[in-house]
């Protein structure tokens, strides 16, 4: 077969921390290659603190909500609608400080590793651990 269906109720959900992902497409579940693809749902207060994916593009697309997105040092406000371009390497979070759910689609290429991403985590580093 050249392609995957994976209908919403098979969607794999974790949690983690307010933060909800729905692998829609990694290796694991549909053999993809060269794309990852996961809806991701921050509740009120919840958010991706500073990291990075050493070797992968990231494009993130703002469902629902307002996200606080972070691309290095610089701020955003990201609504509905509102997309973006990370570049490898580049340290970038997204927060919903709002009191709703905020809801994002984040696709990464090309796949590495087991889930088809590899994030590092540097909050804890500075600049990143001042910057919120």
């Amino acid at each position: 077969m050249s392609g995957t269906v994976v209908p919403a109720t098979e969607v794999v959900r974790e949690t983690i921390d307010r933060t909800e992902r729905g692998w829609l497409s990694r290796p694991s579940a549909t053999g993809a290659t060269q794309i990852v693809v996961i809806e991701v749902s921050f509740a009120a207060g919840g958010g991706h603190s500073f990291h990075k994916h050493p070797d992968q593009e990231e494009v993130l697309y703002v469902i629902s909500g307002t996200v606080e997105l972070w691309i290095g040092e610089e701020k955003r406000a990201m609504s509905a609608g509102d997309s973006c371009f990370i570049a490898p390497n580049t340290v970038h979070a997204a927060f919903n400080d709002d009191a709703g759910e905020a809801k994002l689609l984040a696709i990464l290429g090309p796949c590495i590793g087991g889930d088809g991403l590899v994030a590092v985590d540097v909050s804890n580093e500075e600049p990143w651990r001042s910057l919120r």
